[in-house]
């Protein structure tokens, strides 16, 4: 049982070592000698857990698929409908992908040409957009506007705030996100639940 426990631990140290050297150095670049240092790990025990840099990636991405699940079930309970839904859990993921390395890098590796595979953090999100706006649809709260059309102008605008994110915080800012609903909750939502959406997010912000 120890000797598990702390296998599980050196893995997930890989794994955030992983993440943090490929958010940094991207996957071409990266070297497991730099991802072994980093965990405090020697290249062998490396190896006993990941057979190569592409096995640790998809590893890292997988990891990352998982925070975005929680990400997308976290507010469910809160919101009074599924379009306040989908501002309060933007909100989250910006908040969350300037705070964790691990969801970051996941991303990154999502876009990333070099490298094949992985569960595809963009259609999971996309996936999940879709799903919501067609939620709103059936509760009356979307207005005149397809939830297919919608979910692409969403997503579209969301992961491009992920990807300029890196270069100026301000992109994944609360800021930022709450003029992002601003400027399209008018268009979306039907006139009778406009006044009560909150483009700040109907919770409290928390900084990370």
């Amino acid at each position: 049982m120890v000797k598990q426990e702390r296998a599980l631990r050196t893995r997930e140290a890989l794994i955030k070592s992983a993440a943090t050297v490929f958010d940094r150095d991207g996957f071409s670049v990266a070297s497991l000698t730099a991802i072994s240092s980093l965990a405090g790990v020697s290249n062998g025990a490396l190896h006993f857990h990941f057979a190569s840099k592409a096995a640790l990636a998809d590893a890292v991405e997988e990891a990352a698929a998982e925070r975005l699940a929680h990400i997308v079930t976290v507010h469910e309970e809160e919101a009074a409908n599924a379009l306040q839904l989908l501002v309060n859990t933007s909100h989250e993921l910006a908040r969350r992908l300037t705070a964790d390395v691990v969801l970051r890098a996941g991303f990154e590796l999502s876009r990333d040409q070099v490298r094949e595979g992985g569960p595809g953090l963009y259609q999971q999100w996309h996936r999940w957009v879709e799903g919501a706006l067609k939620r709103a649809a059936g509760e009356g709260v979307l207005n005149q506007v397809k939830p297919e059309d919608a979910a692409t102008s969403v997503v579209a605008a969301t992961t491009g705030f992920e990807v300029l994110g890196p270069q100026d915080p301000e992109w994944l800012s609360h800021r930022t996100i709450t003029r992002f609903w601003r400027l399209l909750l008018p268009r979306l939502a039907d006139p009778s639940v406009l006044g009560d959406l909150v483009a700040a997010g109907s919770r409290p912000h928390v900084r990370p």
